[in-house]
C-alpha cells in the first residue's frame, strides 16, 4: 500500500504481499487547511493524509498520531511525515513522530526549509515554504513506486539541497476577527515573507512585474547569502510561481512570463512551469517563486502521474526554447511608394482637425462613456487622433483617397484598440473600396454609405439602437444628395449631414439602449447622450471645419 500523510505531511509507503504477488493500495481523501489546500494533494501519487491545525498554527500531537496509526492500521509499512521548518511544526511533529515509534510504527520525519530570504538565517533556520509541494510530489511519486522508506528520506533530503523560495506582497492578511497582520502604506511592497502572516524582511517601493521578479531572483541566487539557491547558467529548473492567497489570473500569468523570461535570460533552463494557488496565505496580494534544479530523474518523478486534484495537469515537454512569436500581417497599403496629389494638403489638413477636436473632446467623451460603460471612450479617441497625428509627421499624404483609408483603417486597428478600433477599421477598410478610382463628391458618399453598412453588418446594430450609428446614419443618408447637387452646393450639403448627425448624438439621451456595454444597464440610469455617437458629430463637424465651413454648432 502506498500513500502519503501531509500538512506537515506524512508519506508513507508500503507493499502487501497476496501470495506470490504484491498488491499496491492507494487511499484518497479530500480536505482544507484553511489557507493550504493540502488535502487537494492527497491522492494516488501523492500524499496518503493531510491533518489540519487551527488558521496559522500547528495540529496537535494527538491530531498527528491518529493518522499515522490510521495508516497503520490500514497496512502502512512505514510512514514520512514532512514538516515545514517552524518551531510549533517541528515541536508537535515530532511528539507524535516519538509516540508512534514507542508504538512499534516505523516513522520518519523530514523537514522543509526552503526560504532564501535571509541572508544569515537565525538558529532558528530557514522557513519552509510553497517548495515543500515539490517535496510532496517527489516523495508521492517515489512511494508509489514502492520505494523503501529509507530510499525515499534519502532522495527526499537530496532534493532538498536544491530548492529555493522567496514572497513578495503588495498587502498583509488578516486572520478572521482580528486586525491585518502589518501595516504596509501604498506603494510599497514586503519582500521576504512568510505564508503565516509575518511581515518580510525588507520593504521596497513598487516596480514592475519584471524589476520584481528579477530583484527576487537576484535575492535568491546571491552567493554572498547563506540562504541563495546555487544557480548558474545551464542548469535546469523546475518553476513554481505560487498564488499568495488574493492576485488574479492575469496578474499570474504576468509574474509567470516575467519569471520565466528572467531566468532565461541568466541562461537557466525553465524545464517545467506550475503557476496557481498551491501555498496561500488567506487573502494577501502577494506570490512567492519556488525553484527546483532538475536532473531527468527528478523530472521523471515530478511527471509522474497523480490523482491529487490539486495537483495541476502539467505538461512534461521543456518549456525553455519553444517560445515562437509571429508579427502580424501588415494592415493597410504601403504608401512610402505612393507620391502626394491634388488632395492631399485637404485631406492632411482635415485629418490634424479631426484629430484636435478629437483630443479636445477626450475628458468629455469619458464621462459620458462612464454613466453607460467603462469610461474610456475619449481615451480610446485619443489614442487613434494620436497615433494619426504621429503618423502625418512622418509620412507623405497619399493623393488617393482610397490609399489613405487603408491606412488609417491599418493604424486604428493597432492603436486605437478595443470595439472602437474594430468599428473605425471596419468603417475605413469599406470606405476606401469606392474611393481607390474616384475622389469625386459622390464617391465619398459611396464610401460613407459603405462603411456604414459594414459597422451594421459586422457590428449587429442598427440605427435607434443608442449606438454611434445614430449619428452616422443620419448623416450618411444627407449626403448622398451630393450624387444630385448643383455645383458649389456640396458644402451645403455637407453642413446639412453634420446638423443631422449632431441632433442624432444628442436624441441618443432618450433612446433604450439595445447594443453595445450600455444594453446591460438600467435603462432610468442612461440619461447622457451616447459617447459613441457624440464622437461622430464631433469627427464630422471637424470635416465641416476644416473644409471651409463656418458655421457654428
Amino acid at each position: 500500500m502506498n500513500s502519503a500523510f501531509l500538512s506537515q505531511s506524512v508519506f508513507y509507503h508500503c507493499r502487501q504481499q497476496v501470495g506470490s504477488r504484491h498488491r499496491t493500495c492507494k487511499r484518497a481523501n479530500v480536505g482544507r487547511k484553511f489557507f493550504r489546500k493540502y488535502g487537494g494533494f492527497i491522492g494516488g501519487g501523492m500524499l496518503s493524509a493531510a491533518v489540519a491545525g487551527g488558521v496559522f498554527a500547528s495540529p496537535p500531537p494527538a491530531s498527528v498520531l491518529a493518522a499515522i496509526l490510521a495508516l497503520r492500521d490500514a497496512g502502512a509499512s512505514g510512514v514520512l511525515l514532512i514538516v515545514k521548518n517552524y518551531t510549533g511544526d517541528r515541536l508537535n511533529f515530532g511528539l507524535a513522530v516519538e509516540q508512534a515509534r514507542n508504538r512499534g510504527v516505523a516513522v520518519d520525519m523530514v523537514i522543509v526549509a526552503d526560504d532564501c530570504a535571509f541572508s544569515q538565517p537565525s538558529k532558528a533556520g530557514r522557513r519552509g515554504l510553497c517548495g515543500t509541494v515539490f517535496v510532496h510530489k517527489l516523495a508521492g511519486a517515489l512511494a508509489a513506486e514502492g520505494r523503501p522508506l529509507e530510499e525515499i528520506v534519502c532522495q527526499v533530503k537530496e532534493a532538498l539541497k536544491n530548492i529555493g523560495t522567496l514572497g513578495v506582497s503588495l498587502s498583509p492578511c488578516s486572520v478572521p476577527g482580528c486586525l491585518p497582520s502589518f501595516d504596509l502604506p501604498p506603494g510599497e511592497m514586503e519582500l521576504g515573507l512568510g505564508i503565516h502572516g509575518e511581515p518580510g524582511i525588507k520593504r521596497l517601493k513598487v516596480a514592475t512585474a519584471d524589476e520584481v521578479v528579477n530583484n527576487m531572483i537576484d535575492h535568491m541566487t546571491n552567493p554572498a547569502s547563506q540562504s541563495h539557491l546555487a544557480l548558474k547558467s545551464g542548469d535546469s529548473v523546475v518553476l513554481c510561481v505560487n498564488n499568495l492567497g488574493a492576485l488574479s489570473r492575469l496578474e499570474m500569468a504576468v509574474v509567470t512570463r516575467a519569471a520565466i523570461s528572467c531566468l532565461e535570460g541568466r541562461g537557466v533552463q525553465v524545464a517545467r512551469v506550475m503557476s496557481g494557488s498551491f501555498m496561500t496565505s488567506l487573502e494577501m496580494a502577494g506570490v512567492s517563486l519556488s525553484l527546483m534544479k532538475a536532473n531527468q530523474e527528478v523530472l521523471r518523478l515530478f511527471d509522474a502521474k497523480t490523482s491529487a486534484p490539486a495537483w495541476p495537469n502539467q505538461s512534461g515537454v521543456r518549456v525553455s526554447g519553444r517560445s515562437y512569436t509571429l508579427d502580424p500581417p501588415a494592415v493597410g497599403t504601403d504608401v512610402s511608394s505612393q507620391s502626394e496629389g491634388p488632395l492631399s494638403g485637404v485631406m492632411a489638413n482635415t485629418l490634424e482637425m479631426v484629430c484636435s477636436s478629437l483630443l479636445q473632446r477626450q475628458e468629455e467623451l469619458n464621462s459620458l462613456d462612464r454613466a453607460s460603460g467603462d469610461g474610456d471612450c475619449g481615451n480610446t479617441h485619443a489614442q487613434a487622433a494620436k497615433a494619426i497625428l504621429e503618423w502625418l509627421h512622418s509620412h507623405v499624404v497619399p493623393g488617393c483617397p482610397g490609399q489613405l483609408m487603408s491606412t488609417l483603417a491599418g493604424l486604428v486597428q493597432e492603436r486605437m484598440g478595443g470595439s472602437s478600433g474594430a468599428l473605425y477599421s471596419l468603417f475605413l477598410t469599406a470606405a476606401a473600396v469606392p474611393l481607390k478610382d474616384h475622389c469625386h463628391p459622390a464617391a465619398w458618399a459611396t464610401a460613407m454609405h459603405a462603411g456604414t453598412e459594414a459597422i451594421r453588418r459586422y457590428g449587429g446594430a442598427d440605427p435607434g439602437d443608442r449606438t454611434m450609428l445614430d449619428a452616422l446614419c443620419p448623416a450618411v443618408e444627407e449626403l448622398k444628395r451630393l450624387a444630385t447637387v448643383p455645383p458649389g452646393g456640396h458644402m451645403a450639403v455637407l453642413q446639412a449631414a453634420v446638423e443631422r448627425s449632431e441632433l442624432g448624438a444628442e436624441s441618443t439621451r432618450d433612446l433604450i439602449a439595445r447594443a453595445g456595454r450600455a444594453s446591460y444597464i438600467a435603462t432610468e440610469r442612461v440619461t447622457l447622450p451616447d459617447p459613441g455617437a457624440v464622437a461622430i458629430a464631433t469627427i464630422l463637424r471637424a470635416v465641416f471645419q476644416a473644409l471651409g465651413g463656418t458655421e457654428a454648432k
